[in-house]
């Protein structure tokens, strides 16, 4: 079942969910999402250093991106075709009763800008700011300013709480991350 606004508010009162920065719930609430903010943060990628991406390789990982920072009031450009990893403003955590989704906001999508590529879904226990994998399917460049809203979340209650919440995992590879990280897919590999 997804909440509504008011389960939603519910939720934020009782601890379900928390948000940090504290929400403007007459901008930030609609009928049944939260909107997310953008942050400052922007992981792009070092393509004209490596001929491909080998995500077995350890090495790469580290300097096949690299990370800018926009000062608020700035703007960042994405080019017709690119693909960076962004965070959001907020943190999020969720209990372990609940998961949260991750969708694009249709003004932004009219504009050729997609938010997630794959990875819409935020299990329960999740604690972090939400990192965004943002793409540009226009044809023309579109600017994007920290603090816009960006993105929406839902939030599902699950008919149990899960019994290994996200930050207990082991293997829990983006657990209270607070910037957007580069892909950790090569610790999949043993």
């Amino acid at each position: 079942m997804v909440l509504s606004d008011g389960d939603i508010k519910k939720a934020l009162k009782t601890g379900r969910i928390k948000v940090s920065p504290k929400l403007d719930l007459k901008e930030q609430l609609g009928s049944c999402s939260i909107d997310l903010r953008l942050g400052n943060a922007f992981r792009v990628f070092e393509h004209s250093k490596h001929p491909f991406i080998d995500p077995s390789d350890k090495s790469q990982s580290k300097d096949i991106t690299r990370e800018i920072r926009v000062k608020n009031g700035e703007r960042f450009i994405m080019q017709p075709g690119d693909f960076v990893l962004a965070v959001t403003m907020e943190k999020v955590t969720i209990s372990p009763d609940l998961l949260g989704r991750l969708e694009g906001r249709s003004s932004l999508g009219r504009l050729g800008i997609v938010v997630h590529s794959t990875a819409s879904v935020f299990d329960p226990g999740w604690d972090g700011n939400p990192v965004l994998e943002l793409g540009n399917l226009s044809n023309i460049a579109v600017a994007l300013y920290p603090g816009m809203r960006i993105c929406a979340m839902t939030f599902e209650e699950l008919s149990s709480p899960a019994e290994t919440p996200y930050t207990k995992k082991k293997k829990a590879k983006y657990a209270i991350q607070s910037g957007p990280q580069e892909s950790r897919l090569h610790l999949d590999q043993k």
